[in-house]
């Protein structure tokens, strides 16, 4: 018997049995991951949300193959055809692909060519001729023809001649070789490690299909095809321009039928004692091996393997967006300053916000300093006023079309109003549309039309990305590699967790919140979200996390869940706005009465909080875990995980794409990381390709590990290809850009530069977040 879930589960994580049971039962009890990795330690031994995250994807693909499990044993034993090797071998089966492997061979199927031969009595043919070669398969077969008959299904399996029993026999022998479980499995392990994946240009499709260029003849050992370049050769075959298909490395494209084996073909024979010796059956018997081979084998584990491959390319590609969306929605605020926002166009004007500290509207306007109007001096006033009238300090301009001459714009009006003491950032508009039109927006912005709610979501976004962001479908932030080929549902499913570690990370403010914003913590659903703000829009603030217990639909457990991530500030009691859960206030007044000493004097005295010793305080209920969060705390309540606010500053006169020079060193923003490398914005409307063998001076194996999007870096012009919109960067800034003629001397290798071209002519819209802020917004330039 296979080792128990938890016991797997275990091993995989590294972690005890019991930790395991118990995250299983506090998840099977409604409890969140962050709830547990914060508030559980003692339960889970400490497990964190990464862990956690792993434990509950992997507990449902264990629990859904125990149910397929019981299934299949359900189904074989009403078949009458249970015995009690295959039920052992069923219940040893490790993963889905085992299982089904096994199930094979009683899987309800339509009625196949071999069940017709069986109905018409060629079964004995088939066993004579594998179990005894030296029959003639002429003279065998000509005993086994007979008229067609009904049976009482309607069929009418009839054999009319020696022929049309031979291939009867053949077919028998096939479904019954492809099926055996042990076969199928040590045919996968060599076509795993043998198999190449070709893709050729369909004829006449080279002018439609030029972007998939790079794999109009193309071909990689299957175990090394990584996943951007996976999900190309898919799209391009899903678009009618590719024909992609698997082969073995040891056989030609086309290879001859009366060629020797394969070693597929030969592990079919050796499997069924099929030898070349001469005998009548011999040669019969071998054409059977290959006929299994090419005409089910192959095509089975092709639909398999490559669906496999895709399944992986998209988890792949899943786990790029969610890290690049992890370190958007972390990225630092700017903070509480009023901030004005510029939402670029040209006929249709720049659409300007201005929104106060706490991100409340106060202005809007609409400018024309752009073609076709070029109403310059009279947009810089209209800005200027409303600069001046609410204290501007920042400026947020997006960066979707005309977004460079609108930074231009805001810098002259920077230039003009140096009594302001404004700053400007680009930031990413990706999303700000979709905001625009949502029922959210309608809501929030009832009055305002809806061009202009893109300028309130730039200018917010800037203050404080997360609380922004939280508003908008995750996948309208395009940070991810091929994010519309994946999996929609386990997209959504993965990036929502990271938007809720996230939101819970950092805490949210329960009197300022957006209802997006609470149903993203802990325990809230987004009707229970809702119903906190319209209590607090009736009410009034909150002055204590209990006073929560009064909105309605807001229960004990859900309380229990949410309390710890909600603040209140300015409240009753100080812990109120820190990241103790309430639960934990008794141990807190434990504490402050052994050193005697009230909250306010202990909050913020790291030396005193230091000198605590939490193994002191230790009980049944909160061990040394827990007990040092809450000292933590204590130092610096409501701490924000999120780095300091800071900014890049692009070149002066470097701002398109012909003004760049190799050997050029230049500031930017790191924008989207892929499994190739990380494309940074260098203020020229093209993202540039740092290759992953740029990165560092020492060896990279994932490119995450040295950046992260929105990070601030330092590159070096190495090459740029201006036709063709490419610009090769380096990290390492002691390369040098190639002489003309010559290799760059870091470069990605050509599949990896097509990824880098498809990625450069994305769209505005459809860009990843960016912006010139450390730790922001990123922008997939098109």
């Amino acid at each position: 018997m296979l080792p128990s879930i938890e016991q797997r589960l275990a091993l995989e994580l590294a972690a005890k049995p019991a930790q395991v049971s118990a995250a299983i039962a506090l998840l099977d009890e409604g409890a969140t991951v962050p709830f547990i990795a914060r508030y559980r330690k003692e339960a889970t031994g400490g497990l964190d949300d990464i862990q956690l995250r792993l434990l509950e994807e992997r507990l449902r693909y264990l629990r859904e193959l125990e149910d397929r499990r019981a299934a299949i044993v359900a189904s074989i034993t009403e078949q009458n055809k249970m015995t009690p090797v295959l039920l052992d071998a069923v219940m040893h089966a490790e993963d889905k692909t085992r299982l089904e492997d096994l199930y094979l061979p009683y899987k309800q199927k339509r009625r196949t060519k071999a069940q017709i031969a069986i109905e018409a009595g060629l079964a004995p043919l088939a066993d004579g001729l594998l179990g005894n070669p030296e029959l003639n398969p002429e003279t065998e077969a000509a005993s086994y023809l007979r008229e067609a008959f009904t049976t009482t299904d309607g069929n009418n399996p009839g054999v009319a001649d020696s022929k049309a029993a031979l291939d009867g026999a053949r077919q028998i022998l096939m479904e019954r070789f492809a099926e055996d479980a042990t076969l199928l499995q040590s045919l996968r392990e060599y076509v795993q490690e043998h198999g190449i994946v070709q893709s050729k240009v369909i004829e006449g499709k080279q002018e439609e299909g030029e972007k998939f260029a790079d794999y109009f003849d193309y071909s990689e050992p299957l175990a090394n095809v990584p996943s951007h370049r996976a999900l190309a050769l898919m799209r391009g075959r899903r678009e009618g321009i590719l024909d992609v298909a698997l082969r073995l490395d040891s056989e030609p494209e086309k290879p001859k039928w009366d060629a020797p084996h394969n070693p597929c073909e030969s592990r079919i024979a050796a499997r069924f004692g099929i030898r070349q010796q001469g005998r009548p059956a011999d040669k019969w018997l071998a054409d059977t091996a290959r006929w299994t081979w090419r005409v089910k084998s192959f095509m089975h584990l092709d639909t398999e393997l490559m669906g496999a491959l895709r399944e992986k390319s998209e988890l792949d590609a899943i786990n790029v967006f969610a890290t690049n969306l992890k370190a958007l929605l972390l990225a630092a605020p700017a903070g509480q300053h009023a901030t004005m926002g510029l939402d670029p166009g040209l006929r249709t004007g720049v659409k300007v916000a201005v929104v106060d500290a706490t991100g409340k509207v106060v202005d809007t306007a609409v400018i024309y300093p752009h073609q076709p109007k070029n109403d310059w001096d009279g947009s810089l006033h209209v800005l200027g006023k409303l600069a001046a009238k609410h204290n501007v300090s920042l400026i947020s301009i997006g960066n979707g079309t005309a977004s460079r001459e609108t930074d231009k714009l805001a810098q002259d009006l920077i230039k003009r109003h140096p009594e302001q003491k404004m700053s400007k950032i680009v930031v990413s508009e990706a999303g700000a549309s979709v905001y625009s039109a949502s029922e959210f927006a309608s809501r929030e912005l009832p009055d305002m039309d809806v061009s202009l709610r893109g300028a309130v979501s730039i200018a917010r976004r800037l203050q404080d990305p997360l609380a922004e962001l939280v508003k908008i479908d995750p996948k309208s932030i395009g940070v991810g590699q091929y994010q519309h080929d994946v999996s929609q549902t386990q997209l959504a499913r993965t990036l929502d967790a990271v938007v809720e570690d996230c939101v819970n990370a950092v805490g949210v403010d329960v009197n300022t919140a957006s209802a997006p914003l609470l149903a993203r913590v802990s325990g809230l659903s987004a009707s229970v979200a809702q119903a906190i703000v319209t209590y607090r829009d009736a009410k009034g603030a909150f002055t204590s996390r209990s006073g929560l217990k009064s909105v309605p639909r807001l229960g004990d457990k859900t309380f229990e869940l949410a309390a710890g991530f909600l603040r209140v500030t300015g409240g009753d009691n100080p812990l109120d706005a820190s990241a103790v859960h309430p639960e934990s206030y008794p141990l807190v007044q434990k504490i402050l009465a052994d050193i005697k000493k009230d909250i306010k004097g202990v909050i913020g005295e790291a030396a005193l909080i230091k000198s605590l010793n939490p193994a002191k305080y230790a009980d049944d209920k909160f061990g040394v875990p827990t007990i040092t969060d809450i000292l933590k705390e204590l130092e610096k309540p409501g701490r924000d995980p999120r780095p300091e606010f800071t900014t890049a500053t692009f070149k002066e006169g470097v701002e398109e794409i012909r003004d760049l020079r190799p050997d050029m060193i230049l500031e930017g923003v790191v924008t989207n990381v892929a499994a190739f490398g990380a494309f940074v914005d260098i203020g020229v409307h093209q993202d540039g390709l740092v290759h992953i063998s740029a990165l560092s001076n020492t060896f990279v194996k994932d490119p995450h590990a040295v950046v992260k999007a929105g990070q601030v870096v330092k590159v070096k012009v190495l090459e740029v290809d201006e036709k063709r919109k490419r610009i090769a960067l380096t990290m390492r800034l002691t390369d040098s850009a190639p002489q003309a003629g010559a290799q760059p001397q870091q470069r990605a290798d050509r599949n990896d530069r097509k990824s880098m071209g498809q990625h450069q002519k994305q769209s505005a819209r459809e860009a990843a977040p960016s912006g010139s802020m450390a730790a922001a917004f990123a922008k997939l330039r098109g």
